[in-house]
């Protein structure tokens, strides 16, 4: 396909600002670790919140999204979907633990929450497996998509793609830090959302498709739009009920993880104050739920009338290795529809959205790197110029490695299955840990070694055909769920004073730590003024009305997109009654 100047000059444009931003703030940033990972924690809500839905707006997002919905109809989406419940746990449970923690990263609380050599090796080894293989798994997932855009809409080779979108991405996340990042989020997001909505206004009224009625009625289509996939036992069983009972608690997935964690936890811990990662972490959820599915949604659903199969997808693009020829692959094709100008518009809002996950990551690892493993355990006096330049070298490392991975990848959808199963069984004890003090580093070592384990052995020993992928995330939950538990009980419990050190700094809900505090106290560690309560009845109050206002205004969008009016309008009164609680949640 032709690429107009035009095209061209707007994905040009879109580099250099980029770039710029990152020179603008270089300077500020290099000044110490704190200001490279945290922004020197005093950002507003508003701009890590963006920042947050701009990372998980990735190039691989429509890709995946496009995936789901002509595999399993626009129901498949509850494989994601589901960890809403997750994101406003966060909000209204964790963001402010996390704030109060006063960490660099994440994974320094291990060594406030647990103590011994258990909790360093924990530290340690947590660097290096989330903060480069886990991260560099997801990264490359990410470039994968990059390789499909870049072949179907560029013509570029694989090498061409990642090594153009990759130079101006490490440049500015190595430069301008996490304030670089985070501003440069800003822009690309809305640039990202004007050229998804536009695209998505463009295709669904293209000839081929007839505009939104004759979308919505097209025999290709008609079996794909319902919510919930009632009329399959099946799907019922692994798209939602086994998400929404079990995934979302249960599984460990970057952005989406139980009790808070990885770059949402850097975006909490950069914020102002507990209020404003609360609010960061609220408009984060609102936009990545209920503002941004439906575009991708009615392109995934458009390519089934012009792409109805995979093999017109081949056939329409000979020269794409056929290895990487998918289903995700109809969300490129289908931009090679738009008009010039607008064209380029969109490749640089997928761009955008490619260099803002990628950005983030890179810090993001990059930051476990250098504080939870060179300075924890290399070179305890380094200065903070040190710091920031071995932060700097990782970054660059961290993204030919994820290169080089995403070049042995094939299906956006089968990384997400294997990434959530690596992770599977864990998510409980992200989410007890805060409230337990019976839970240890040998409980998130074991953790982390058996659902490791499992993955494996479900993924790359077994025989594919053995079990379905919902039947392999409940057995994964549940072999290391009751594995950790095990190993919890039968090894040796953290020290009285590291446990009387957390409760005093995080003051956690007293449901859990019971013993905890009647030992501080006879011991005369705690006094009676230092004894929380909390607040989690109303937290957990907070949390559903969150969940129902969200998916109250994604259906309430669905049903008016459809047609169906009155369904919109119950939409809207639950969206506006849940509103109205949460509203009074918030305030208290």
């Amino acid at each position: 396909m032709e690429i107009s100047t035009l095209d061209w000059s707007f994905i040009a444009g879109f580099f250099v600002i980029s770039l710029v931003i990152g020179l603008v703030v270089a300077r500020q940033s290099g000044k110490s670790a704190s200001d490279f990972f945290l922004s020197g924690r005093n950002m507003p809500w508003w701009l890590l919140g963006v920042s947050m839905v701009a990372t998980t707006f990735s190039a691989d997002t429509p890709n995946l999204v496009t995936d789901l919905v002509r595999k399993d109809g626009v129901a498949g989406n509850w494989v994601w979907w589901a960890f809403l419940l997750t994101g406003m746990l966060t909000v209204f449970v964790y963001a402010r633990l996390w704030r109060r923690s006063g960490v660099l990263t994440d994974l320094e609380f291990y060594e406030m929450r647990y103590s011994g050599k258990e909790a360093a090796f924990l530290r340690g080894f947590r660097s290096l497996y989330l903060g480069v293989v886990f991260n560099v798994l997801i990264m490359a997932t990410v470039c994968l998509a990059a390789i499909k855009i870049g072949g179907v809409l560029l013509g570029l080779s694989p090498a061409q793609t990642l090594l153009i979108a990759s130079v101006v991405t490490v440049a500015y996340s190595a430069i301008g830090g996490l304030k670089g990042i985070i501003l440069t989020d800003f822009f690309q997001f809305i640039l990202a959302m004007i050229g998804t909505i536009w695209a998505a206004i463009v295709i669904v009224n293209l000839p081929e498709v007839g505009g939104l009625q004759n979308l919505i009625s097209h025999e290709n289509v008609v079996g794909k739009l319902d919510f919930f996939p009632t009329d399959n036992p099946d799907l019922l069983w692994s798209l939602l009920i086994i998400p929404l009972a079990v995934q979302w608690w249960a599984a460990y997935y970057p952005g989406s993880e139980p009790g808070g964690g990885g770059y949402v936890a850097q975006r909490m811990l950069a914020a102002k104050d507990e209020k404003h990662a609360m609010g960061a972490t609220l408009l984060f959820n609102l936009a990545h739920y209920a503002l941004r599915p439906w575009p991708w949604i009615l392109i995934a659903l458009a390519s089934l009338i012009i792409f109805p199969d995979i093999a017109s997808l081949q056939e329409a693009f000979p020269a794409i290795d056929a290895h990487v020829v998918n289903d995700d692959l109809a969300y490129p094709a289908m931009l090679t529809f738009l008009p010039a100008g607008l064209l380029g518009l969109v490749i640089a809002s997928l761009i955008a959205a490619f260099m803002s996950t990628i950005s983030t990551h890179l810090n993001w690892g990059s930051s476990y790197i250098v504080n939870d493993f060179y300075k924890r355990f290399v070179k305890p006096d380094a200065s903070e110029k040190q710091l920031v330049m071995v932060g700097r070298i990782s970054t660059v490392l961290l993204m030919i490695v994820a290169a080089m991975v995403a070049l042995t990848l094939e299906n956006a959808k089968k990384a997400f299955e294997i990434i959530v199963l690596m992770g599977a069984g864990t998510g409980l004890l992200f989410i007890l840990r805060w409230f337990w003090w019976r839970i240890n580093a040998f409980s998130e070592i074991a953790a982390m070694v058996i659902s490791f384990i499992v993955a494996i052995v479900f993924k790359f020993v077994l025989p594919e055909e053995t079990f379905d992928s919902h039947t392999e995330l409940i057995l994964s939950v549940l072999i290391t769920t009751v594995g950790w538990i095990a190993v919890t009980f039968l090894t040796p419990a953290v020290e009285q004073k590291t446990l009387i050190d957390f409760y005093k700094l995080i003051k956690p809900h007293n449901i859990g730590w019971k013993s905890v505090i009647k030992k501080g106290v006879i011991q005369g560690d705690l006094a009676d003024e230092k004894i929380t309560i909390g607040k989690l009845p109303m937290e957990l109050s907070g949390m559903f009305a969150g969940v129902f206002l969200v998916y109250g205004l994604l259906f309430t969008t669905g049903f008016w997109l459809y047609g169906e009016l009155g369904n919109a309008a119950i939409g809207a009164v639950i969206s506006i009654a849940s509103g109205l609680v949460l509203w009074r949640v918030w305030r208290s």
